[in-house]
């Protein structure tokens, strides 16, 4: 015990053990201001899952975005894992019919807290510039719209900082005109200065990006007249801008 160490260096006579014991204290002050710090990091991370729908410059493009705090991505991971077929091992929502798609985003709905997760579903329409270059500044407004209604449900004042984006791989994100593009509005673009970094993620690796596969493809609802952002927001929590 802590209180026995200290007693022992104070009555102790023996210099060696008086040092052996100043020793265990510090060592163990420095690991525990190490510790708190990286848990306080962790309680205040966001994480933004992004993946898309349709190709960048294409008529119906548009990203899916699942936004939570860091300290809730397990626990949203482990629900959503919950409501797939037991049979499922990734999710691709292009592959699976309508209701099914529907069902585990209505039950998911159900199943969570609003304040820690939000899903959004953005189109992008301007073609200005190469692929790889529409769908990175197809992102950056994405996380921005992202990170304002975030702040708003959770009542996060008017600064958000430390968050960290998870975007599915493909050709146009690995670009590097992509990464170009990301990186000046990183250092540059209002709220998108809140983004510590942009990482690309295969879907296999992570559930919650499949979900924002799930939240992405939604969009083909709307594209093809049977949902609109109503319907969307009210039956499956999407917000749509």
């Amino acid at each position: 015990m802590p209180g026995t160490v200290k007693g022992s260096n104070e009555n102790s006579s023996d210099p060696a053990l008086t040092r052996a014991a100043d020793q265990v204290e510090s060592t163990t002050l420095a690991c525990l201001s190490r510790v708190k710090p990286a848990m306080a990091r962790l309680n205040k991370k966001i994480l933004c899952f992004v993946d898309e729908y349709g190709t960048a410059g294409e008529p119906g493009f548009a990203l899916g975005c699942v936004i939570v705090w860091a300290r809730e991505c397990g626990r949203l991971d482990k629900t959503f894992s919950d409501l797939l077929p037991a049979s499922v091992n990734e999710v691709h929502a292009a592959d699976w019919e309508k209701e099914v798609v529907q069902g585990v985003l209505g039950r998911l709905k159900q199943a969570t807290l609003s304040q820690n997760m939000i899903l959004l579903n953005k189109p992008y329409s301007l073609k200005t510039g190469s692929r790889p270059e529409i769908y990175a500044n197809a992102l950056v407004e994405t996380v921005k719209f992202a990170i304002k209604r975030f702040r708003a449900a959770n009542r996060g004042g008017r600064f958000i900082g430390n968050v960290e984006v998870i975007v599915d791989a493909c050709e146009q994100n690995t670009d590097l005109r992509f990464l170009r593009t990301i990186e000046k509005a990183r250092l540059e673009d209002g709220l998108f200065k809140a983004v510590i970094r942009v990482v690309t993620l295969d879907s296999a690796a992570s559930r919650v990006l499949q979900l924002a596969d799930l939240v992405a493809h939604a969009r083909s609802w709307i594209v093809n007249g049977e949902e609109n952002a109503k319907g969307l927001r009210d039956t499956y929590g999407i917000e749509v801008s």
